[in-house]
């Protein structure tokens, strides 16, 4: 199993959170994840992580963050065979 790279473009302070849409950041192509979290403490990068682990059909233990701990582009590490959140990661970008 080879670990996936997920771009991340994170809105914190939102009203609920939400995943999708597209966002050609500094890692490239990234997807939005509105967290109503605030970006206070890690707190938005956390609930970003489960977000995102939800929104790709995995636990949030296969969802880890490789670089971005204080910026609004995060990139983080998948640790899941790719053909199991590969198209939901496609499908969210639209």
């Amino acid at each position: 199993m080879r670990p996936g790279s997920v771009a991340v473009r994170v809105r914190p302070g939102a009203g609920r959170n939400r995943v999708g849409g597209r966002y050609d950041g500094p890692h490239g192509p990234a997807v939005i994840v509105a967290v109503s979290a605030p970006a206070v403490d890690g707190r938005a990068t956390e609930a970003v992580r489960k977000a995102l682990a939800e929104a790709l059909g995995l636990r949030p233990a296969a969802v880890e963050l490789r670089l971005g701990a204080t910026s609004r582009d995060k990139v983080f590490t998948v640790t899941a065979p790719v053909g199991e959140w590969e198209h939901r990661l496609t499908a969210l970008l639209q």
